[in-house]
């Protein structure tokens, strides 16, 4: 009998390691969206988003893969648990907050416009009167559209911002409306730098713009969520998030408004 705790203590700690590995599927949407995530020739995601998931996941002390979905059937494959949290730029919103939920923040960038170079620099509804404006579709840029632009300018969705980049390029619209970060690395690129330029941030509304960056949850997943946030955390606090942003970024997103 004396043997018995020691047999169960043994058990208990085979059972925590193998809790400790279970796995974590991360969904991410199935485009490129730099420097945040892109896959490369041979299947693997890189970006900063994915050193951070996997800085992140090295904090938890488990095993973490990524799904890849759309972007606008990212939260119904939450829903449906074909993976455990999206992790995918998404913002913290009172909209989406109603059908999921978000782990703390984990970074926050402004809503900008830009379009051609000999376009008027504004990102008022006056500045962009009579003008089209291209957005991807199920974004926060979308809602914001319909709240501020809808009545002085029209708008064409996309599935994804690089097709809007192809017609604003091409002159077939006059405006792309998305986060900074993603148009500022267009206006980066090859097919950007000549053609483009930034017009201006919109006005913030945190009702739709949201509070930053977070990672999306099922609203029963309350342990996950907890784990998650300490994560987040410690990565702050240990110089993880420094380092990684700084592979990427010359000035400070998380607090970036």
């Amino acid at each position: 009998m004396k043997l018995l705790p020691t047999l169960f203590a043994g058990v208990a700690l085979a059972l925590s390691a193998v809790a400790a590995q279970a796995e974590v599927r991360f969904g991410v949407m199935n485009e490129s969206y730099p420097p945040f995530f892109a896959k490369d020739a041979s299947g693997e995601w890189h970006g900063w988003e994915i050193d951070l998931m996997n800085a992140v996941c090295a904090e938890m002390k488990e095993k973490c893969s990524i799904v890849d979905i759309s972007w606008d059937g990212l939260i119904p494959a939450l829903q449906s648990k074909k993976f455990d949290v999206i992790w995918s730029s998404m913002s913290n919103t009172a909209e989406r907050s109603k059908v999921i939920d978000f782990t703390d923040k984990y970074y926050n960038t402004p809503s900008t416009l830009i379009g051609p170079k000999d376009q008027k620099p504004g990102a008022t509804a006056e500045d962009v009167k009579g003008k089209t404006i291209g957005i991807q579709v199920s974004t926060i840029q979308s809602e914001y559209y319909k709240k501020y632009f809808a009545e002085a300018a029209d708008e064409k969705t996309y599935q994804t911002l690089d097709e809007a980049f192809q017609d604003l390029a091409s002159g077939r619209i006059d405006y792309v409306f998305g986060d900074s970060l993603a148009l500022d690395a267009f206006l980066k690129s090859d097919g950007g730098k000549d053609c483009c330029a930034k017009m201006g941030d919109v006005a913030d509304d945190k009702e739709i713009l949201g509070a930053g960056v977070s990672g999306g949850l099922r609203k029963e997943d309350t342990e996950l969520k907890a784990k998650l946030n300490a994560a987040i955390a410690a990565v702050r606090a240990n110089g993880q998030y420094d380092a990684i942003t700084k592979k990427y970024f010359d000035f400070d997103i998380y607090g970036a408004k």
